[in-house]
């Protein structure tokens, strides 16, 4: 048979896009239109005989050339020849012909064996596969069915495949419902709809995505929009299931709700990632088997129930971390997808930031950086949704009090927390309580025994006794000093106790509450060589989550290779842990432990602020060169207060952005740590914010970077420094701009001006005098614009800051373009690309891309825009500038929108939506605004109207000018209904 020829190749052939025949991998010239229309027309006949006058008829209906008969004897030929050795598949018979090749070799063959799969699989439950399966067969698909092709029987079976398609697109869609993928499928329906309006199972679809999205308001805008388009077009009334639909979700039915198995989350798009994250259990846990038993009932009973929350309070070293992870280890079965862990730092001076936490979670459970928004309640509300229909336990270890976990409370059936805190959580409505008290002193005595070992022990009960109870009985103090003691084989039991009993080895809290545990460092610290005892004094110092190796080398002014050693050592004396390769971090107790010995033993005192000085001169250097990287000729370097200490370099601008971002957290403590040191370190905390700018647009760090930047400018003012007040009001002008604070950022960018100018700071007369110009274009006061960017113009330009000169150029043809003056506009765009370009910005051309891109629209060079602003969208997507992406996304559904393209513009601007809390919620405003007009554009002036209503309550809240514009929106779909 034709399809295995003896030379290791197979004719294929597609129909489901361009006809082609291919042998292998070459692709065989078929002919003409004619000639390919003769191809289609035998193999959607699955190997059956078409005789020549249904061929006839299927090439040329009612009106067929003279010669037609011969026509199909030349076109048959030449398919013959093209298929070469393969010329037998093509068969003649009973005055007809045929097409017989393997089955497979066709791609309809492909797309329905894999839609029939799904069919199957769904049916057995499957629906996560079923959606894959329906996806691989759509991805079947090349563009149009039969492209190109002439003839009536290429035009009606062109017309039964596309039907097929929707109908698989409508069936996957129905499928991405089921699975969660609600908020994805918006933007498609969104197209669908205006593509088929008459489709009534598309607007059923789109309102439930809508209403399981939160958008009940669109969602029931749908309904109204397709009652009055029936109605005008058809005369009829919206079928049975749209009005049920309608119903329910003005009763806000509980059943509309997804409610999602593990199984059924989807496999494409975001992956659901099943985390496993919970610290290792002790191999020698002791005792506690009243409290795990309750604690173990407690969440093996959390599946079919409200969320099961339990709450272990106890002083510090009381065990209550190895408790809660013993115990979750133990009920990893009740919940299969999955377990997350935090650390949130409730007894350290910087507790972790619950929107913080939420952003790790999410991470940790597939979703995207560009997915999570920048709000704690968006978050929250994101986190609740993830994790609906699934069983998690989330392990909330060392909170502060009930306020920090909260909204880290998964909320959702099947799932629960177990927390761990000093404070006894008595207003977290619905939780466990536990109080765990100390060790009895039985058990005490037995997990000292297993650490140190039985034969050493039972030799010296009494002595080991007198051990545990010089402990307090506390957990941590007792595993300390017995792997003190394991560690040291020519010890006895009885020197360690002679040591606990010695004053002078002991602290007087030794038998006090959270003190009990700091005697017990106290011996640990004490058996330190002094190298080790000086690392562990001076890294107690920084805040932060952990440290990395290079900055614990700057804090301790050692090579890489020395501090290591130092570092494993401290490691295995339990005194630090390795976070992971290459970080390091303490307990929350032993970190303030450390901190009291670098007060008391660190000689001279100086050394403590010197350690201090060089991990911010390390952290100011290495950001600086991360800077420089991204932005080659900004002169932003030759204004940084000097540093002492070198920091890292990178090969590339990919590596340099990678240590930002992972360091932020760190980064970020240390600039809030030297807030109130004055003098020089002030100015070079407040250099870092102006180098690790990245930070505050990336939308991931900005709530911290903007509270660093905050601490600064506050003790800045109290110290009367004026250059550090300056260039601290220009970073929070760069803030609030970003988060739509206008008023705010315009305020902090005029003192800023000023401050720079009497003090002689460029920054502050480069930069504040941008961001105002900016501000003023959103605000629509152009005079003002032009004024403050000529101001930053001829500020860059004196400087030789290039970069900065190719910002205020972009900024400036704003300017020009909203003005009118669109031809210089675009030239001032073309300009600042062109500098970018010049200079080699890295990533930063995608910012003169985008401004091209806004003029060119002005221009109404539409193509060109969306080709500039094409280049861009993924270079902002993959540097993590998730504000730009946004912004992007709306630009070019505004040139969809101008194009007259509205199904296209609402796609772009759900995309723009779908990076939630990202530039403030007057840019959310915008987006709506745009959005609804897309709407209107495709005949759906109630979701339209739903979107403007929105947005005028944000622009209402804000005392945003384009509030007159929206009302008027509001009242021309009101005077069209």
């Amino acid at each position: 048979m034709a399809g295995d020829t003896g030379h290791g190749h197979h004719l294929r052939f597609t129909v489901l896009g361009p006809v082609r025949a291919r042998r292998g991998r070459e692709l065989l010239h078929t002919g003409s239109p004619q000639q390919r229309a003769l191809l289609a027309a035998l193999l959607l006949r699955g190997g059956r005989t078409a005789t020549a006058p249904e061929l006839v008829d299927a090439l040329w209906g009612d009106e067929p050339p003279h010669a037609a008969l011969a026509a199909l004897r030349t076109y048959a030929s030449r398919l013959r020849k093209a298929f070469g050795p393969d010329a037998d598949a093509l068969v003649s018979e009973s005055g007809g012909y045929a097409i017989r090749v393997e089955h497979g070799c066709l791609d309809i063959d492909k797309a329905e064996h894999l839609a029939t799969e799904a069919e199957k699989v769904r049916a057995a439950g499957d629906r996560a596969r079923a959606r894959e399966l329906i996806n691989q067969a759509l991805d079947v698909w090349d563009g149009e069915p039969l492209a190109g092709l002439p003839g009536p029987y290429a035009e009606t079976q062109r017309a039964r495949l596309e039907e097929w398609r929707l109908t698989l697109i409508e069936t996957r869609l129905d499928l991405d419902l089921e699975v969660g993928a609600h908020a994805e499928a918006v933007s498609e329906l969104t197209a669908l709809t205006a593509a088929h309006p008459l489709r009534e199972r598309l607007r059923e679809l789109l309102m439930l995505a809508l209403y399981r999205s939160g958008r009940q308001a669109e969602a029931l805008a749908v309904y109204a929009d397709t009652r009055k388009l029936l109605a005008d077009e058809l005369g009829v009334d919206p079928c049975p299931e749209l009005a049920e639909l309608q119903q329910r979700i003005l009763q806000a039915d509980a059943d509309l709700t997804l409610h999602l198995s593990h199984d059924d989350r989807p496999h494409a798009g975001p992956t659901f990632i099943r985390p496993a994250q919970l610290p290792a259990t002790v191999s020698d846990f002791t005792g506690r088997a009243a409290f795990v038993d309750e604690l173990s009932d407690q969440l093996s009973t959390a599946e079919g129930r409200i969320m099961a929350v339990s709450a272990v309070a106890g002083i510090g070293g009381v065990g209550k971390t190895t408790l809660a992870v013993h115990v979750a280890h133990a009920a990893r079965n009740h919940f299969p997808d999955g377990q997350l862990y935090v650390d949130l730092q409730g007894a350290g001076p910087v507790p972790a930031e619950p929107e913080a936490v939420l952003g790790s979670f999410l991470r940790a459970l597939g979703i995207p950086d560009a997915s999570i928004p920048d709000g704690l309640q968006e978050r929250a509300a994101l986190f609740r949704t993830t994790l609906d229909g699934r069983r998690v336990l989330a392990l909330l270890d060392n909170a502060r009090d009930a306020a920090q976990i909260r909204p880290l409370l998964p909320g959702t059936e099947g799932c629960a927390a177990l927390v761990t805190s000093r404070a006894r959580m008595v207003d977290l409505a619905g939780a466990h309580l536990v109080d765990l008290d100390v060790m009895s002193p039985d058990e005490a005595l037995v997990l000292f025994t297993r650490i140190v070992g039985h034969e050493r022990v039972n030799a010296e009960r009494d002595a080991a006794m007198d051990v545990v109870a010089a402990c307090g009985f506390l957990p941590l103090a007792i595993r300390i000093a017995a792997s003190r003691l394991a560690a040291r084989r020519t010890w006895t039991v009885s020197v360690l106790a002679r040591k606990l009993a010695d004053e002078r080895r002991r602290l007087d809290e030794l038998r006090a509450g959270d003190l009990a545990v700091k005697a017990t460092f106290e011996l640990g610290y004490g058996q330190l060589e002094p190298a080790q005892a000086r690392a562990f004094r001076l890294l107690g110092l920084a805040d932060g989550p952990d440290i990395s190796l290079a900055a614990a080398s700057a804090v301790l002014d050692l090579d890489a290779d020395a501090t290591e050693e130092l570092l494993e050592s401290l490691v295995d004396t339990s005194l630090l842990e390795s976070a992971a390769p290459g970080r390091y971090r303490f307990h929350d107790l032993v970190r303030l432990y450390a901190r009291a010995c670098a007060e008391r033993d660190e000689q001279p005192p100086a050394e403590r602020c010197a350690a201090m000085s060089r991990l911010l001169d390390f952290y100011l250097v290495t950001a600086a060169g991360a800077y420089v990287l991204e932005r080659p000729g900004d002169q932003l370097l030759a204004h940084l207060a000097p540093t002492t200490h070198p920091g890292l370099t990178f090969g590339d601008g990919a590596a340099a952005s990678d240590w930002l971002f992972a360091e932020a957290g760190c980064l970020l403590a240390c600039v809030r740590q030297q807030a109130g040191a004055g003098g020089d370190t002030l100015r070079r905390a407040v250099d870092l914010l102006l180098a690790a700018k990245d930070l505050a647009e990336s939308g991931a760090d900005s709530r911290q970077y903007e509270q660093a930047a905050t601490a600064l400018l506050a003790a800045a003012c109290e110290a009367g420094d004026t250059r550090s007040e300056g260039r601290a009001r220009t970073v929070l002008a760069h803030v609030d701009r970003i988060g739509g604070r206008f008023e705010q950022a315009d305020e902090h960018g005029r003192l800023a001006m000023l401050l720079g100018r009497a003090c002689g700071d460029a920054i502050p007369c480069c930069y504040a005098a941008n961001y105002r110009g900016i501000i003023a274009i959103y605000e629509h006061r152009y005079k003002d614009a032009e004024l403050y960017l000529g101001q930053s113009l001829a500020a860059f330009r004196a400087d030789g800051n290039r970069p900065g000169e190719a910002s205020a150029l972009s900024n400036l043809a704003r300017v020009r373009l909203d003005t009118g003056r669109v031809v210089s506009g675009v030239e001032l765009a073309e300009q600042a690309l062109a500098l970018y370009h010049e200079i080699g910005a890295s990533w930063r051309v995608a910012n003169g891309l985008y401004a091209l891109g806004v003029a060119l629209t002005h221009a109404g060079r539409y193509e060109e825009a969306l080709n500039r602003l094409s280049e861009a969208l993924p270079v902002f997507r993959d540097n993590r500038q998730r504000l730009w992406e946004g912004m992007t996304h709306y630009r070019m559904a505004n040139v969809h929108l101008c194009a007259g393209r509205p199904a296209a513009a609402a796609h772009h601007a759900e995309q723009a939506l779908k990076l939630r809390g990202i530039g403030g919620a007057w840019r959310r405003g915008n987006v709506l605004t745009l959005l609804g007009r897309s709407l209107d554009a495709l005949g759906q002036p109630g979701r339209a109207r739903a979107c403007w209503t929105e947005a005028l309550a944000i622009y209402e809240q804000l005392g945003a000018s384009e509030e007159a514009d929206v009302r008027g929106l509001l009242a021309g779909v009101v005077a069209a209904a």
